[in-house]
């Protein structure tokens, strides 16, 4: 399993079903950077705890309301014209590029954020996945993200 959550993210995303798991709960309003972020805090047994959610909130909600949803629109919003203009098509995905690279940075920015949280004890909750996605989430998207991020190799 990748240690760092940006290699993590990609090689989660990649498995069969999350990136339509994803794409769905996005629609639902989640935030997929959190969402991988909170499949990596499972999979690594971090202590879910009511501050710790405080703080990724905190953290993810600005960044996405203010450079990450603005880049999704605009890309989006030139989808049907990009088809039949090349040059559209080109700064289409220019933006699809700064995009990425904005949900890398905000995956790097949750990365620290965590980076001295305690693994838990047995007893511990783990359920950061269903405390990261608006309520009520799909429960078999969230699933699907949690066996994926199981099932990747340590």
């Amino acid at each position: 399993m990748p240690t760092d959550l940006w290699r993590f993210a990609q090689a989660l995303y990649q498995r069969p079903g999350v990136e339509a798991a994803c794409l769905l709960l996005q629609t639902q309003g989640a935030d997929v950077c959190l969402l991988l972020c909170a499949a990596w805090l499972e999979r690594r047994q971090v202590t879910c705890r009511d501050e710790h959610i405080q703080a990724l909130l905190a953290l993810a909600q600005p960044w996405q309301q203010q450079v990450v949803i603005p880049l999704r629109q605009l890309r989006q919003s030139w989808r049907e014209q990009a088809q039949s203009d090349n040059a559209l098509k080109q700064l289409r995905e220019q933006i699809k590029q700064l995009e990425l690279e904005a949900e890398r940075e905000q995956l790097e920015r949750l990365a620290a954020c965590t980076q001295d949280w305690q693994c838990s004890k047995a007893d511990a909750p783990l359920n950061w996945l269903e405390r990261l996605v608006p309520q009520p989430g799909n429960r078999d998207a969230l699933q699907t993200l949690r066996i994926a991020a199981a099932q990747l190799s340590a």
